[in-house]
């Protein structure tokens, strides 16, 4: 990058004099002397090579060359200000870009309170959502292309990662809605054993695939899996048309697909967390303010 050849200060000062057409005046707006200022004057035109001003007896005015540089030094001045002003909206955190991850299903719960009231407060940020499940999103942290992930059942220790859990939510049994079992208003878990199952593939979230798992283990049997999704609103649909059960985070239920019945299961001994992920140490500012938000403003969780 060149080198910039004239000072700020007496671009400045060409500037309001230009508008001023007088030195006293400009000098008064600009806080100095009118010796200094005709200084500085002098030494831009020095670097110029030419008069900026025409001088006469109580009468100045812009030579050609002046009029020349006039509008390259407004905007020169007004994008620094605009420059500093942003530097230091980002550095306050109040501006920038933050890149948010987030489980397709907590767009039915903290997703939308969170973005809600982060706009509120930061209008000037801009968010990049993108929706991915949960290993995707930990291995996005760690490669920097995310700086904050919204996630569920996140790894009990990390060097690199912090977590903090937002929302826990017990789990409930998804039945087509013709099913025997959707006529009870609770279902035992064990009712579930003879049933094909549908559910997220265990390589996308294996901590809450176990924790199903475990659930049907607990009741006596292991699920058998025969249809595979990737996302929730998937895996409704496979029920509703009667390929399986599932057993999936309270918050589902706020799919609303005809034919799928949701039913609270007994007994009611695990929940599934979910969590806000960063990098610890991340220098962003932006990352703090959205974990205050989320800190500050727990609407819309179930």
């Amino acid at each position: 990058m060149n080198r910039p050849e004239l000072p700020l200060p007496q671009l400045h000062a060409f500037v309001v004099l230009a508008e001023e057409l007088h030195f006293g005046r400009a000098a008064a707006r600009l806080g100095i002397a009118q010796p200094p200022l005709s200084q500085q004057i002098r030494r831009l035109e020095d670097k110029v090579g030419y008069a900026l001003f025409s001088r006469e007896p109580g009468h100045i005015s812009l030579t050609a060359a002046g009029r020349e540089l006039l509008p390259a030094a407004r905007l020169a001045l007004t994008h620094l200000a605009q420059g500093l002003t942003a530097a230091r909206q980002v550095g306050s955190g109040k501006a920038g870009r933050l890149r948010i991850g987030f489980a397709a299903s907590l767009a039915l719960t903290v997703l939308p309170s969170l973005l809600r009231t982060f706009r509120e407060r930061f209008p000037a940020v801009d968010l990049d959502i993108q929706e991915m499940t949960t290993m995707p999103q930990l291995a996005a942290l760690r490669e920097r292309t995310i700086d904050i992930g919204l996630l569920r059942e996140p790894p009990a220790h990390d060097t690199e990662l912090g977590f903090e859990t937002v929302l826990t939510e017990p789990f409930v049994a998804v039945l087509p809605v013709s099913h025997p079992l959707a006529a009870q208003r609770a279902v035992q878990v064990d009712q579930l054993a003879n049933h094909p199952f549908v559910l997220l593939p265990r390589a996308v979230g294996p901590p809450l695939y176990d924790q199903i798992a475990d659930l049907c283990s607990a009741a006596g049997f292991t699920p058998q899996v025969t249809q595979h999704a990737v996302e929730w609103q998937t895996v409704c649909a496979l029920v509703g048309a009667g390929l399986g059960v599932s057993l999936a985070p309270e918050s589902i239920r706020r799919i609303r697909l005809k034919g799928v019945a949701f039913r609270r299961i007994e007994p009611d001994t695990m929940h599934t967390r979910v969590a806000v992920a960063w990098r610890k140490n991340d220098p962003n500012p932006l990352v703090p303010s959205i974990l205050a938000a989320l800190n500050q403003d727990p609407a819309d969780r179930p």
